[in-house]
């Protein structure tokens, strides 16, 4: 920064330009005649170590008498300062001292007053670099469109992304909490150090409050340390070979680890002899899955992927690679090792045919049945996954028609409820009706004599009153048989055998397919079955025996008509909790009874007295499987969707 113009340096600073007018107008003295110009190397005024000096040609020297300050490299030119602005230049160099002096004093002075702050500017400066670095986090996460991820003990990556690379292939990863260790194959060039170092770089930047540029699904343990041996850190100096540098690193991370750790481990047991390093790397292995910290390593050696066969809590996986493009897929198969791959990646880079063919034929005759072996596990898991693709679907599926086979039944049973209600309607109207004009019969006979017109207008009632019956009746059965066609052919119930129904056997009635017992045929040809103390009547296509079993009793209320009918929607709206919470019981009662799975209620939000209640109530149901609100377009936090085991 500057300093202002403070009074303390204007006469000092006046002075100063005062003197620099007069340096300028002494040297301007040497270029107005043609002799002076003739001597110098140029017309412009230099500056050696802070004082203005003229560039003067060597052969030239001694005829401007004054101080040499510099020659120069070529020897073609001499720096002089003439005598007669000697005095000048000193006269210039106190005042810039005594400038210099003044502005000290003014930053001591400043410096003293800001010193008194100093415990709170440390302060303020701590916080703000926080506040910084949390900015920056925020910055960063919201850029890369990350995710914020729970602390979970799996740790499962979904589509993971290394920040660090332009174009990142996604990759999966996942250690269940049983899973202690993953010992990663496959061939070179195929991403299994990249899946070791995005492992551990999302673990830090989770610990470091980042988002991680992942999907949904991502979780992480929380580690109390990361260590990782990841590279070639062998040294001249220190004399370190590959192998020794490897080691040396994983000795000083041994020491450290907890079960609370992450360990990744590049190629382990590399860099000296097979069998030993295999020997080595086991060993390692089993000393860390003892200590049960999270252990990621890669490897080439055959027998360390039998190892992760063999041993619990540890977990093959491989990078993918496409035998007929013969290039890496940067896909990570979890629970199958991989082949290195080496002769064909070699091919490909260039190695001369008949090398590779050579090696091919070496392979051949020491080669064993792993390979066969891993590509047939890698045939299966790809068939397995595709099976268990084909399963989820056809589950889906099912679970969508379950859904809409119990809407259909639903809906039937309302209707059947429907039928019978207006059943016993018209049934009322016609008993009242009958009432009142038998009722004034009988007063008629109370109030004369018996006579012959009267008796036949009795008997001719009576005659219509048995024909009213009877059309009603006969009206009343048509509709049950068409409800009963209806039912067969939208719920195609599983089919039953008629000729083996008899009185005295146990069998399932019903879509509900509750148990009883059958006891005899009424008039409409229908079977009457007792279920616990209910007895009911089914069509044939509605029984199933079961042979060898008796009836399951079954606690129900034998008074159906004054049971409330089952809804799609339970409407509470305007109710006291209590009476809410009743009428939620007789739905719940008769929603098993009829075998319905899903209903709604609607409790609207208001002070959310209802909606509480309601929600505190299905939570302590047994026969309540799950329950949760509706999506916004059909009610939102105002219906309760209710699924029944």
């Amino acid at each position: 920064g500057k300093l202002r113009d403070l009074p303390e340096f204007r006469d000092i600073q006046r002075r100063i330009l005062s003197l620099n007018r007069e340096l300028e107008s002494a040297l301007g003295s040497y270029m107005q005649t043609e002799e002076s110009r003739r001597m110098l190397q140029s017309t412009i005024p230099s500056q050696r170590d802070g004082r203005l000096v003229l560039a003067l040609k060597a052969n030239f020297r001694g005829r401007i008498p004054g101080i040499i300050h510099e020659v120069s490299s070529t020897g073609q030119t001499i720096f002089v300062e003439p005598a007669e602005i000697v005095e000048k230049n000193n006269a210039i160099t106190l005042e810039q001292g005594r400038l210099n002096a003044e502005i000290q004093k003014v930053l001591r002075n400043m410096t003293a007053r800001i010193a008194e702050s100093g415990p709170a500017l440390h302060e303020l400066h701590e916080k703000i670099v926080f506040l910084e670095t949390i900015r920056a986090r925020a910055r960063y996460s919201y850029e890369t469109k990350g995710i914020f991820v729970p602390e979970s003990p799996a740790l499962t990556l979904k589509r993971a992304r290394h920040p660090l690379l332009l174009q990142p292939v996604p990759i999966d990863f996942s250690l269940d909490p049983e899973t202690t260790a993953a010992i990663i194959t496959g061939p070179n060039t195929g991403g299994k150090t990249v899946a070791l170092k995005t492992v551990g770089l999302f673990a830090l930047m989770n610990q470091f409050g980042l988002a991680l540029p992942s999907d949904d699904g991502t979780c992480l343990p929380f580690f109390d340390g990361i260590y990782a041996d990841i590279g070639d850190e062998q040294s001249l100096s220190q004399s370190l070979s590959t192998f020794s540098a490897h080691i040396t690193n994983i000795a000083s991370l041994i020491a450290l680890v907890t079960k609370r750790s992450l360990v990744l481990i590049d190629e382990l047991g590399s860099g000296t002899d097979p069998a030993e390093g295999s020997a080595l790397a086991m060993a390692i292995l089993d000393h860390l899955i003892k200590i049960r910290s999270r252990l990621i390593v890669t490897t080439h050696h055959g027998v360390l992927k039998n190892y992760g066969y063999t041993h619990t809590g540890v977990e093959n996986a491989s990078v993918e690679f496409d035998s007929h493009t013969l290039s890496p897929t940067y896909r990570i198969i979890m629970g199958i090792p991989g082949e290195s791959r080496a002769v064909d990646i070699a091919a490909r880079n260039g190695l001369q045919p008949d090398i590779v063919a050579q090696a091919r034929s070496y392979l051949e005759d020491g080669r064993s049945d792993v390979s066969t072996l891993i590509a047939g596990l890698k045939e299966k898991h790809q068939s397995l996954d595709s099976a268990a693709d084909a399963i989820r679907k056809q589950e889906s599926r099912l679970r969508e028609e379950k859904r809409k086979a119990d809407l259909r039944e639903l809906r039937l049973r309302q209707k059947e409820g429907e039928l019978k209600a207006e059943g016993v309607g018209r049934l009322h109207t016609l008993l009242q009706e009958s009432r009142k004009t038998l009722e004034n019969l009988v007063k008629e006979l109370k109030e004369g004599e018996l006579s012959r017109e009267k008796t036949l207008k009795v008997k001719e009632f009576l005659h219509d009153l048995e024909q009213l019956s009877s059309a009603e009746e006969s009206r009343q059965e048509h509709e049950t048989q068409a409800f009963l066609e209806e039912q067969r052919r939208v719920i195609d119930p599983e089919p039953g055998v008629p000729d083996a129904i008899r009185p005295g056997i146990t069998v399932r009635a019903g879509t509900s397919k509750n148990r009883g017992t059958v006891l005899r045929r009424d008039k409409k040809g229908l079977w009457v079955v007792e279920i616990g103390s209910l007895k009911m009547s089914f069509a044939d296509s509605e029984l199933v025996p079961v042979a060898g079993e008796k009836p399951v009793a079954v606690s129900i209320s034998t008074d159906i008509s004054a049971g409330e009918p089952v809804v799609l929607e339970l409407k509470l709206l305007g109710m006291h909790l209590e009476e809410a919470l009743e009428r939620l019981q007789r739905q719940l009662d008769a929603a098993v009874l009829a075998g319905i799975h899903e209903f709604a209620v609607i409790h609207g939000t208001g002070e959310g007295v209802l909606q509480r209640g309601v929600q505190d109530f299905l939570r302590n149901q047994p026969v309540v499987a799950d329950f949760h609100f509706s999506r916004p377009e059909i009610g939102g936090f105002g219906r309760t969707e209710v699924i029944l085991r």
